[in-house]
């Protein structure tokens, strides 16, 4: 019962007291903290937080409609969203994860070995799984994501959703609807805890924020029936020079945007912007990019076909060999 007036006291101080976003995730994650919700790892502060009972809410994606139509889903690399990754594999669905704070590209497009067992599918789930079961996959691939599943420190019925702070999960949506990897009403689902169900004020949200249509948690499903346009694509003036630099993939799809005629003008070039620069004539950068995320690409493939671990600490079968059927005894890999 505390718990339960606790959890009230913070939503009404989200629709009373004109709280920021940064203050709904604090108050979220102090109360998953202070009230042992929250799961490894910890503490959840500026995370996505883990929970105790994700699993029940991520395998009750299984019962969606648009879950049993999808062939090709993409689910953010969380914690807390690896019984999503974990159902889609043992469905036999294409999963996409996204590149880790996008360095190298987008996507990364999970491939279990042939014949895996529940175990390895439960590795290829996790974290190190991605890294070891994974194959990039470039602009010009044929994607077409029928789902899209990311994870959230707070979300309201109404389907308004707050991440951590960083804006991944928004910029890799716009990502997708900039290379026409996903439609408009592609739907999108967040996994949480049910504290994590809040009132929030939709003056806090943002053109380029992402919106929700179903949230799972351990004891509910919600269709939030959301009616807010998502991002139409990347918002090139809130995009700063910095953030191209930090981000390959967008030198990329800007070159591409401003070859088709878009208005690719970044936020440092607008002439309201302090000491705004030049529009930059910034066909060779793009270029450069373009060719530097290839031969990124390009070396991660051939790292993927590279053993990276010592073979003693795999008794039974080295990740990276598994699919030449090398035994751990016989890698000879460092």
């Amino acid at each position: 019962i505390d718990n339960q007036e606790s959890l009230w006291h913070l939503r009404d101080e989200h629709i009373y007291l004109g709280v920021s976003k940064w203050d709904i995730r604090t108050k979220i994650w102090d109360y998953m903290e202070a009230n042992n919700l929250a799961d490894f790892p910890r503490p959840v502060h500026h995370r996505i937080p883990n929970f105790k009972g994700s699993h029940q809410a991520c395998h009750a994606v299984r019962e969606l409609d648009v879950f049993k139509r999808t062939s090709e889903i993409k689910v953010d690399p969380d914690k807390p969203l690896e019984g999503v990754r974990l159902v889609t594999l043992q469905a036999r669905k294409t999963l996409l994860v996204p590149t880790p704070r996008l360095r190298t590209g987008l996507f990364n497009k999970i491939v279990p070995p042939p014949g895996a067992t529940k175990e390895i599918l439960r590795i290829c789930a996790t974290s190190q799984g991605v890294k070891d079961y994974s194959v990039p996959i470039g602009l010009d691939a044929k994607v077409q994501v029928d789902l899209v599943v990311v994870g959230s420190v707070a979300v309201s019925e109404k389907g308004w959703r707050i991440g951590k702070g960083e804006g991944f999960a928004d910029m890799e949506y716009a990502m997708m609807m900039s290379m026409g990897a996903i439609r408009e009403d592609t739907p999108v689902v967040t996994i949480v805890h049910d504290c994590q169900v809040v009132d929030i004020a939709e003056e806090l949200l943002d053109d380029h924020d992402l919106t929700v249509d179903y949230i799972l948690t351990p004891t509910r499903t919600i269709k939030t029936g959301c009616k807010r346009p998502k991002p139409q694509g990347i918002i090139w003036h809130k995009i700063s020079y910095e953030m191209l630099e930090r981000i390959p993939i967008l030198k990329n799809l800007r070159y591409r945007e401003k070859q088709a005629g878009q208005d690719v003008i970044l936020k440092d070039e607008h002439p309201g912007f302090p000491n705004a620069r030049k529009p930059a004539d910034s066909d060779e950068n793009a270029k450069t990019g373009n060719t530097k995320l290839q031969t990124e690409s390009t070396s991660a493939q051939i790292r993927q076909n590279l053993c990276t671990h010592n073979s003693s600490q795999m008794p039974i079968f080295c990740h990276r060999c598994w699919q030449g059927n090398v035994p751990a005894q016989l890698c000879t890999h460092i």
